[in-house]
């Protein structure tokens, strides 16, 4: 019984845990630092305002509901008071979600990237998908744009330090960007064949043997481009080869 009161609805589609979500994450970012001024602390203290208010909302909406006990002829008042508290915890939702990603966006730019994630994950929890994904799709693009330069400079002919520079990039790129963002494995697997060859290229100037399970050939022909699915393990193959190179006596990285 307890759980169910927990559960019940601060309006028709919204439980108490899943609005108070964003604004605990306003609350962390304040007090991580006292100091934190200009547009995101004002962004924060918007948000904490807006869930306060929801949940006064919300509480009307809920000591007006079926469950209270009026004279019947305050019936018609109270149905109308019910109907305006409603209307105003769903309007007021509106405006913390908007307000939440009006954060996320500052967060973005500020290179906070799990705060993001923190975010889009809230809101997904709470019906919000549509947001969840405009915040990972934005998330998305700027961590492209930040490793944009380093994927262009990915070639066929890299000395060890590039290589090992692109590698990171690609890992971080599949690390920061989620999972879901349009086109991501296809994207990072296009790097794939020219980081392999130039990986191959070094194995035969230093004249390493390669092992006959290496796949390090077959992705410098473009062996894996049409499967994206499995980038991340091509990657981590390529990678450790690299690794190995340079852990091997006289290997270098620059």
């Amino acid at each position: 019984m307890i759980d169910q009161e927990r559960a019940v609805a601060t309006s028709p589609y919204l439980a108490l845990r899943q609005a108070v979500r964003p604004a605990i994450l306003a609350c962390r970012l304040l007090a991580g630092d006292q100091e934190r001024a200009g547009k995101l602390a004002a962004e924060c203290e918007d948000l904490l305002f807006l869930t306060g208010e929801l949940l006064k909302a919300a509480g009307r909406a809920r000591l007006l509901g079926p469950a209270s006990v009026v004279p019947e002829e305050d019936g018609g008042d109270r149905q109308a008071q019910l109907l305006d508290a409603y209307a105003d915890a769903g309007l007021l939702w509106a405006k913390v979600v908007g307000s939440s990603l009006a954060l996320a966006g500052t967060l973005i730019e500020r290179g906070e990237w799990d705060d993001v994630r923190a975010l889009a994950g809230f809101l997904a929890s709470a019906g919000e998908e549509s947001a969840a994904a405009e915040l990972r799709l934005a998330l998305g693009n700027a961590v492209w744009e930040i490793h944009r330069e380093q994927l262009r400079r990915i070639s066929n002919t890299m000395p060890p330090a590039a290589i090992g520079a692109a590698v990171n990039a690609l890992r971080a790129v599949l690390r920061e960007i989620p999972e879901e963002f349009p086109d991501r494995n296809r994207a990072v697997n296009g790097f794939l064949p020219p980081l392999a060859s130039a990986i191959n290229a070094l194995m035969k100037e230093q004249q390493v043997e390669i092992p006959y399970h290496s796949r390090v050939e077959h992705i410098a022909t473009g062996g894996v481009a049409k499967y994206p699915d499995i980038v991340k393990m091509s990657l981590d193959e390529l990678a450790a080869e690299f690794e190995g190179l340079c852990l091997a006596p006289g290997g270098e990285t620059t």
